[in-house]
């Protein structure tokens, strides 16, 4: 147990902190960045200058230095920063801390895996550090995220970096236990949260209080200000103090004056690091796009597998049902390599664990879009394959942002349709340079018919891959930008068929018949031809080659997209192959029935061979017609229903009398029970048995006078007999109990 400070010491380290604060401020306000400068075009610090207090009037410079080391932060984040591993800032972070630190408003913008949460976790601490915030001063920053794997993520470095400090904090995200969070949240001093989460602690629980608030942080700025979060963040914003330092930070950063106003940013400094740079993305990004229809997606998404199974691959689909499909139904027939999946319908531990997973060991995870964010997977994704087209170039950069982290490669791939060809249009504009590529369909391995065989032996993948089918339909149905996504042009009966679904399922909020004009050509597999600039955009020679994805010259490393690689679960997927289904129907072909089409005849011969009209045994013969007779017809059909009448009335006097045996019988056994039950009374000499009578007897129905039959007037009287049996026995009993008590006493 570690020993107690004494009183002295607690005073020498409360003059130290309190002198060490005048110093950081001196030497802030000292080497203070002029408004709208950059640091990055200031020259370093030299390795041999002193750092800090130079003499009593003068300090070092920090704007323009290299090193966290020559900045004016606390012992304590120095300490954290060096035990973590940190020593070299980047770009963003050189161009950034000095005006954050300054106190100053921050847009900050850069590209993916660049560091920008150390941008602004060393502001946030250095801040509280300064106004020596405490438990008891409450919520001193709230640093905001999108999703929760990315509050997770920050919540880590924060713990990593702010270690020697001693403020609290919390994370607050759905999925963990609101009582304990409500419990402790207003003992916190940072706040690392989702907006939904932090907006139901500010409308729930007692004493919330962020009226003292700081510094507000929101990470994937542009993400949490668009229309998904509207409603929460104007919330949020509407119980924050308008004096505080609010510091924005994304690849893809907003300019939108309406967003900065709902923030109340005062003269923000815009950060962006990468704008003059010759591409938005990493520059050790190996970016490729590949035409595949869409009935072909999953022929190229198992090929690729198949042929990386040494790799770490993250997958992109647009919906969670696509992905628990595809995880399920990949799952069963074994590529060979682990497979996971990841979507927003799971449970906050599940997701936790299945990254932590991902990151350790080499898999496949299929994912949504709340992978795309923010998160770090130490360096190790291989390949990011987008099978979906992404929602606009924003999300794209994010996506492939999971790949080529710091100063790692990566390579991405992007599936699209012919009719989605509008997006390299619009990467081009990003500066987002891409080789298009053209698959070789000799190296396809084709698993439509494995899905159909796995459809018919588990009867519980149907369902999945009809809401898979569905829910992407609709999301291409809802997209805004029809240019790129056009519903009318999807070939939707080829890729129900290719997901092993045995006929389409109705989608009601489509015009079929417009979709059908509509249809592209058979040829739709071919490259079209898209004019595009040769120094983003390279495409490939259209020679032969024995990869799927033919290769260009100037690649020094083959990619491979394709290759096929034999396995020991081939055997596997021959033995699935046999069980396909020999027929589909494509489409629900409607009954149609023809009114005017010739109607049947019983044909009728007589004994010497002729033909007789129907029913002609009940007409008249003539020599020369054989019509029917109507009045012969009419007449039988009277007979007919006096015959029926007739046995109607038979048939009710015949039930009549088996209700009235039946009631009989009955009567007759509750009178046999009743004489038992005398019988027992007689020899017992307590006086248990009449309360057992009493309880015994079943309540006699009361008949009302009403027009029946004589059989209801024998009932009453039996019923009045009856009642007047009871009462007379109940009354000997009485009379019995008064005389035993009369010889008792």
């Amino acid at each position: 147990m570690k020993k107690p400070k004494s009183k002295q010491l607690r005073i020498q380290s409360r003059t130290s902190e309190v002198q060490e604060i005048e110093l950081l401020e001196k030497w802030i306000e000292f080497g203070k960045p002029e408004s709208g400068s950059n640091p990055l075009s200031l020259p370093p610090l030299p390795a041999k200058s002193p750092i800090g207090r130079i003499d009593e009037s003068t300090y070092s410079q920090y704007a323009g230095c290299t090193k966290f080391q020559q900045l004016p932060l606390s012992k304590n984040t120095k300490d954290g920063l060096r035990q973590s591993g940190y020593k070299n800032m980047t770009n963003i972070q050189r161009a950034s801390l000095p005006h954050s630190l300054s106190g100053r408003d921050i847009l900050g913008a850069a590209k993916t895996g660049s560091g920008k949460t150390l941008a602004f976790i060393i502001p946030v601490l250095e801040k509280l550090y300064k106004a020596r915030w405490g438990i008891e001063d409450g919520v001193g920053s709230i640093i905001m995220s999108p999703t929760r794997e990315l509050a997770d993520q920050i919540f880590g470095v924060l713990k990593s970096v702010g270690k020697h400090h001693g403020f609290s904090a919390g994370l607050l995200i759905g999925g963990n236990e609101y009582d304990e969070e409500k419990d402790r949240v207003n003992r916190m001093n940072i706040l690392i949260c989702t907006p939904g989460r932090l907006l139901k602690h500010m409308d729930t629980t007692p004493n919330f209080d962020c009226s003292q608030l700081q510094v507000l942080v929101l990470d994937e700025a542009d993400r949490i200000l668009d229309a998904g979060f509207k409603k929460e963040v104007n919330a949020i914003i509407s119980q924050l103090p308008k004096h505080r330092q609010t510091l924005l930070f994304s690849a893809t950063q907003t300019k939108s004056v309406k967003d900065l106003a709902r923030l109340s940013l005062k003269d923000p400094e815009y950060v962006a690091v990468d704008e003059e740079a010759i591409a938005a993305t990493p520059s050790r990004l190996q970016q490729k796009v590949m035409l595949v229809p869409l009935d072909q997606k999953l022929d190229m998404l198992w090929s690729f597998i198949k042929a990386h199974l040494n790799s770490r691959i993250l997958v992109f689909l647009s919906s969670c049902k696509q992905v628990r499909f595809v995880y399920e139904a990949f799952k069963k027939l074994r590529p060979g390599i682990p497979l996971k999946c990841l979507h927003g319908r799971m449970k906050q531990i599940k997701r936790t664990f299945i990254l932590q997973q991902f990151v350790e060991q080499r898999s496949v995870l299929f994912s949504t879009d709340v992978s795309s964010r923010g998160l770090d997977f130490n360096k190790g994704v291989d390949w990011v394959v987008q099978v979906d087209c992404p929602d606009d170039v924003a999300g794209y950069i994010h996506r492939v942002g999971r790949t080529a982290r710091y100063d790692s490669a990566g390579r991405s791939v992007l599936f699209l349709l012919p009719s989605e060809m509008k997006m390299l249009d619009r990467l081009q504009e990003k500066k987002i340079p891409v080789q298009v590529d053209k698959a070789n369909t000799k190296r396809l391995q084709s698993v439509s018919g494995l899905l159909a065989a796995l459809l018919a032996k588990y009867p519980d993948l149907q369902p999945l891959a009809q809401r898979a089918f569905k829910t992407y339909v609709k999301s291409i149905y809802k997209q805004k930008d029809k240019e790129v996504f056009d519903v009318t042009k999807l070939p939707i009966d080829d890729y129900s068929a290719s997901l092993g679904l045995p006929m389409t399922p109705q989608l009601r909020y489509l015009d079929r018949k417009s979709i059908d004009k509509k249809k592209l050509p058979e040829e739709s597999t071919l490259l079209p031809e898209v004019p595009v600039q040769k120094d983003l955009i390279k495409i490939s020679s259209q020679k032969e080659s024995n990869n799927l994805l033919e290769e260009s010259e100037e690649d020094e490393e083959t990619l491979d997209l394709l290759q096929r690689k034999e396995t020991e679960n081939d055997e596997d997927l021959k033995a699935i192959e046999n069980m396909l289904p020999t027929t589909r129907v494509l489409k629900k072909k409607k009954l149609k029935i023809n009114v005017h089409r010739p109607v049947g005849s019983r044909v009728v011969f007589d004994e010497e061979g002729n033909t007789l009209p129907p029913l002609a045994r009940l007409a008249a013969m003539n020599a020369d017609s054989a019509l029917l007779d109507k009045d012969k017809v009419l007449k039988r059909y009277a007979e007919m229903k006096l015959d029926m009448i007739s046995r109607d009335k038979e048939d009710k006097i015949l039930d009549r009398q088996r209700r009235k045996e039946k009631r009989l019988k009955e009567k007759e056994k509750h009178k046999r029970a009743r004489d038992n039950d005398d019988d027992v009374d007689e020899d017992d000499d307590g006086f248990s048995g009449s309360d057992k009578d009493t309880h015994n007897l079943k309540k006699s129905k009361v008949y009302f006078d009403s027009d029946g039959d004589d059989d209801d007037v024998a009932r009453k009287d039996e019923v009045a007999s009856k009642t007047d049996a009871i009462s007379l026995h109940e009354q000997e009993e009485l009379a019995l109990k008064l005389l035993s008590s009369m010889h008792s006493s």
